[in-house]
């Protein structure tokens, strides 16, 4: 893969595709912006990395980088945290509206435009605080992507601004094929198809985007393929992407060791994640499935656990959550499933094996470990034991 590139060359490519799996649009006046000439310098080993390794296609420009992913499919945990359908939904019709507007223009124009275009698609309009709320997202999205730029004012539904549109970013945005979908769910199901190399890059690509990727959560074939080539994908993806694996009976699990590839992190300092944590244990009293080693975990039985563990420690909490215990308890499951360690089903919820990694595990009884202060009958020696002293 690093034929013909020196020790500094190779780490700097390795270095930038972590950033470009990180930022799949990265701007020079964005978040790792620094890192912009170093792949537009190593861009040709770069697009063949991905191309090869994962079919993905990647623009290099002087002021942009574009790694055009696969889509997630069915899987909605790799959304924009706090964007609703709505905002989504306003996302894509914002977009459509900015092709036509030019380089700038009034924020109020432009949204009485986003709702024009909202109507002439079937959605309902109404003026509340909800919509708003939506819609204000979406444009602080857009924002935040450098596709929008607020040259007068800010972007707030309620007052009046100045709104610069970068049109070559704009064009880069869309990456599922729209001209050959005949609906949405379509579209959804045309982005997440695999690369050239069919089973090699949809198992690569969830190796390298989920935390934790289940031989039962795999087609057959894909599984038996993960299964086949663990030891190889192993070293491939520590050294393409510094990602460190650990392989088990039930699956793959991928890490980054400096973290930054992580989106999420877990244990986290929040309520709901300490809560989650301090859950673990019982969930994971029950016995796991044979078949998959999930362990079978009841609503009730995880709203019990949560409500003991507020009323242990009550001053430990945020009163957000604790006010409403059936919030709190929606919240720690989703914050699982996100993570990838729940899935839901008929039975209730299912907790994967690899949650057993975060159970609690003391150093030692501290009444066993601490050696007893043997004090003897008779005092030890000393300087003035000798006749000298």
């Amino acid at each position: 893969m690093f034929d013909g590139l020196s020790e500094i060359d190779a780490a700097n490519v390795v270095r930038c595709a972590r950033t470009l799996l990180r930022r799949p649009l990265l701007r020079a006046d964005g978040p790792d912006g620094e890192l912009l000439s170093l792949v537009y310098r190593h861009r040709a080993a770069l697009q063949d990395l991905f191309a090869r390794l994962l079919g993905y296609r990647l623009v290099v420009e002087r002021r942009f980088a574009r790694l055009y992913k696969s889509g997630p499919g069915a899987d909605d945990s790799r959304g924009v945290l706090g964007m609703s359908p709505r905002g989504y939904a306003y996302v894509a019709l914002t977009m459509a509206v900015l092709t036509g507007v030019g380089r700038q223009a009034l924020l109020s124009r432009l949204v009485a435009d986003v709702r024009a275009a909202a109507v002439e698609a079937g959605l309902t309009v109404v003026d509340d605080v909800a919509d708003r709320r939506a819609l204000t997202a979406a444009l602080r999205h857009l924002v935040s992507l450098g596709v929008l730029h607020e040259t007068e004012g800010t972007v707030d539904v309620h007052t009046e601004a100045l709104i610069t549109v970068d049109t070559d970013l704009l064009g880069q945005l869309l990456t599922g094929p729209v001209g050959e979908a005949s609906s949405p769910g379509r579209l959804v199901e045309l982005a997440a198809r695999p690369g050239p190399r069919g089973v090699e890059h949809a198992v690569r690509r969830k190796l390298v985007e989920d935390p934790v990727v289940l031989y039962a959560d795999l087609p057959p074939e894909q599984a038996e393929w993960l299964r086949r080539n663990q030891r190889k994908e192993t070293s491939l993806l520590e050294t393409c992407f510094g990602l460190r694996t650990e392989c088990r009976v039930e699956g793959v699990l991928a890490a980054d060791p400096e973290d930054y590839l992580t989106d999420l992190y877990f244990p986290g300092t929040s309520t709901v994640a300490r809560l989650a944590l301090l859950a673990l244990p019982e969930l994971l009293d029950s016995e796991p499935r044979a078949a998959d080693g999930r362990h079978v975990v009841a609503v009730p039985a995880l709203r019990a656990v949560c409500e003991r563990l507020v009323e242990d420690y009550p001053t430990a909490w945020s009163k957000q959550f604790t006010e409403d215990l059936d919030r709190l308890v929606a919240e720690v499951l989703e914050l699982l499933r996100r993570m990838g360690l729940a899935v839901p089903s008929e039975e209730g919820w299912l907790l994967n094996a690899a949650a057993h990694r975060w159970l609690p595990a003391p150093d030692g009884d501290p009444e066993r470990d601490v050696e007893p202060v043997v004090v003897p009958d008779v005092p030890s020696w000393s300087l003035f034991d000798e006749e000298t002293a």
